[in-house]
């Protein structure tokens, strides 16, 4: 959430950033709300203080016994009370309107990010490795799962629908084997693993900058206050919801991985093959909790942690910041890994690392005892994917396919696998 007193006193600034995000937001309406909520305010002080200044005077009245200035001074209190209680009213409804609007305003993107409208103006920072060749017509992910009986498509539809898969024999221990793998080297990078429920309630949402925007993307349990998880940053950010965090330990580095689910509304007709976008899939996530003064430190140790696990499975990948005009709603600052993928004959996104400031921690009341100031301020949140793991499946299965259609199990997951190839 943005801090107010930003609307209050330089909401030009927040005006130039939702022009760069290309949001349309009516921030005078706000800012009128936002007036008005104070001005109100401050007239409730002030009648509070006046009954306060009377009941004063009641005491210098009863050591009196001036019984009728009792009396008048009691009614005039009273009548004080019921403009206080009737402007509350008016003032709680402000209120709930004001948060409502805020609720809806995305983050400010950071000066270096650079700007522009779409993925086209997202800008590559970093490649390693060089995109996989063969010297012979290779096949997509899909093809070879059904090739080798590892995963399951119709089956998958029959039993719920599009975009769902069943992994099967070794596909489904490659899938456990890439789970593995994740966790071990985050856990290795001082990562403390938890694990977490898939249903998350709304207010988790809300904290995140899930909800109210993105309602129509997630899974609703019918007649509940209940949504299956969309991603991992749900849980983990909200570990702290409403906490005030010893400086001490801080940061604090967690990792999860499990199954998230999303609508994946209006992606119609794309990657509507394989297992790319699904509506259930598997990530190891990452989310850093940190003081403020580290936090983009923080967001390049992450991103690096991510790209860690490309670079141990030898899979060839590209990072790129994303522009102004394609972050996502509560970062400040993403980048964006992709992954070479021999089927598109191009990068597909496989984590995205994002460093949201205290955008979310206001949202979640988030906050740390500051020792120098003696104040209890927001920490910054971060949360990437570290990584995507049935993109990672795919990304495996594709560039390490042989000509006879077996492929070769990297190196390093052959320990959790127990063979050196799927065939």
């Amino acid at each position: 959430m943005i801090n107010i007193n930003i609307i209050r006193n330089n909401i030009e600034i927040l005006d130039e950033a939702l022009k760069k995000r290309n949001s349309k937001i009516d921030l005078q309406k706000i800012k009128n709300l936002a007036l008005e909520f104070k001005e109100i305010n401050l007239e409730i002080e002030k009648l509070n203080q006046e009954r306060n200044e009377k009941s004063a005077k009641i005491a210098a009245y009863i050591k009196e016994n001036n019984t009728s200035a009792i009396e008048e001074t009691k009614n005039q209190m009273s009548s004080i009370k019921t403009k206080i209680e009737q402007i509350n009213s008016k003032l709680n409804t402000i209120n709930t309107e004001l948060e409502n609007e805020l609720l809806n305003i995305p983050n400010i993107p950071d000066n270096s990010v650079p700007v522009g409208k779409d993925e086209n103006d997202n800008v590559e920072v970093k490649k390693w490795g060089e995109p996989t060749k063969f010297n012979f017509e290779d096949k997509p992910h899909w093809t070879l799962m059904t090739n080798l009986d590892i995963g399951e498509f119709e089956r998958a539809t029959k039993i719920t629908g599009s975009r769902f898969v069943i992994y099967k024999g070794l596909g489904n221990k490659l899938i456990r084997a890439l789970q593995h793998l994740t966790l071990s080297m985050h856990e290795q990078k001082g990562y403390i693993e938890y694990g977490m429920p898939v249903i998350v309630n709304r207010e988790s949402l809300t904290g995140t900058g899930n909800l109210p925007k993105f309602e129509e993307d997630l899974f609703k349990l019918t007649d509940t206050n209940y949504f299956l998880s969309p991603t991992l940053e749900v849980q983990l950010t909200n570990l702290y919801r409403n906490e005030i965090i010893d400086e001490k330990i801080l940061p604090l580095k967690l990792t999860a991985s499990l199954l998230n689910f999303r609508s994946e509304a209006g992606s119609a007709g794309r990657d509507t093959k394989g297992i790319i976008r699904q509506h259930q899939f598997y990530k190891t996530e990452l989310v850093n909790l940190v003081n403020p003064k580290d936090s983009f430190n923080a967001l390049e140790e992450m991103t690096l942690q991510a790209e860690s696990i490309l670079e141990a499975l030898k899979l060839p990948y590209r990072r790129i910041v994303l522009c102004t005009g394609d972050m996502g709603f509560s970062s400040a600052k993403t980048y964006d890994i992709e992954v070479w993928m021999p089927s598109y004959k191009s990068y597909k996104e496989i984590s995205s690392c994002s460093n949201c400031l205290d955008f979310q921690a206001r949202r979640s009341k988030i906050r740390f005892k500051n020792s120098e100031t003696n104040k209890n301020e927001l920490v910054h949140t971060l949360n990437g994917s570290g990584v995507a793991l049935d993109r990672l499946f795919a990304a495996v299965v594709e560039n390490y396919q042989n000509e006879d259609g077996t492929i070769t199990v990297p190196e390093v997951l052959v320990p959790f696998m127990g063979t050196n190839i799927i065939k």
